[in-house]
């Protein structure tokens, strides 16, 4: 009787975090949902702000947000795919291997400021970059990498080891037992981790506040090296600046509204892709 008073208390108190925490999610939806609505229409997703952004749209701030979080993801996932591939797989266990892996964890951690600085002293300023699109992707793409490197590393773990003696043992190189049997059973976890990923660089704003983003440009980018405005740093400029708060302010829960569903589309594809490949392999 005593153990199922505990099983039931523990079930209960487990239910309850769960429903806090679907009803601060949902709070937060409403809140933004309820008040983009207002603004949001096909003018506002294909038309470029005038009128110090009061009026117009928002399409070219969706093509720059879209543009810097593409090409992170694009720069982050092989460089810590193949790291995390070597620490798992090739590393001898030691120390120092231990140590890097201790600040690749503490390095998730890091103020994304920090980044930003970083970002702006290196590309922007040494290799010359400026602020443009290629400086901004590059410093969102070192601000993914340390979660990125964390879940490819844990599930290239769950990968059992007999899998890799079995491939060994009928004549497979290391390469080719990593290629075809150890990554393609770990991408639903390696997955995971870039949908983290997404979540957090689509809506960082220091780091392409420093590298990327302008107040406002005129038209598209044309080039990797075309500064650009973003979804994050648009917001905080609406919320902030200008001289009409009111109007200003509806255009931010609006801007609010499009960031959240361009994450969970994007999110959303990538889940789509684990699915599927976590069937193929089931």
């Amino acid at each position: 009787m005593k153990k199922s008073l505990s099983q039931n208390f523990g079930f209960f108190g487990l239910f309850m975090c769960m429903g806090v925490t679907l009803l601060c999610l949902g709070s937060i939806i409403y809140f933004i949902t309820s008040r983009g609505f207002r603004v949001l229409s096909w003018g506002f997703l294909t038309q470029a702000p005038y009128a110090a952004m009061t009026k117009g749209g928002i399409a070219p701030v969706i093509v720059g947000t879209l543009y810097i979080t593409l090409g992170a993801i694009i720069i982050a996932l092989p460089l810590g795919l193949a790291c995390a591939v070597y620490l798992c797989e090739y590393s001898p266990k030691s120390f120092v291997v231990n140590i890097i892996r201790i600040s690749i964890n503490n390095l998730a951690g890091v103020p994304s400021v920090v980044f930003g600085l970083f970002g702006l002293a290196v590309f922007v300023k040494f290799f010359g970059f400026g602020v443009s699109i290629l400086s901004g992707s590059l410093t969102l793409g070192i601000l993914a990498l340390p979660m990125i490197i964390s879940s490819a590393q844990e599930a290239l773990l769950a990968v059992p080891q007999s899998i890799r003696e079995a491939s060994l043992s009928l004549g497979a190189t290391k390469w080719e037992t990593i290629r075809s049997i150890v990554l393609p059973t770990a991408l639903p976890g390696i997955l995971t981790g870039v949908i983290l990923s997404i979540g957090r660089i689509a809506g960082e704003t220091a780091p392409i506040l420093f590298t990327a983003a302008a107040f406002y440009t005129r038209g598209y980018p044309k080039s990797i090296f075309s500064e650009v405005m973003a979804l994050p740093y648009h917001i905080y400029a609406l919320m902030t600046e200008g001289a009409h708060p009111e109007q200003q302010r509806m255009i931010a829960y609006g801007c609010s509204m499009v960031l959240l569903f361009m994450v969970l589309m994007i999110s959303g594809i990538a889940i789509f892709l684990r699915q599927r490949q976590r069937s193929l392999h089931g």
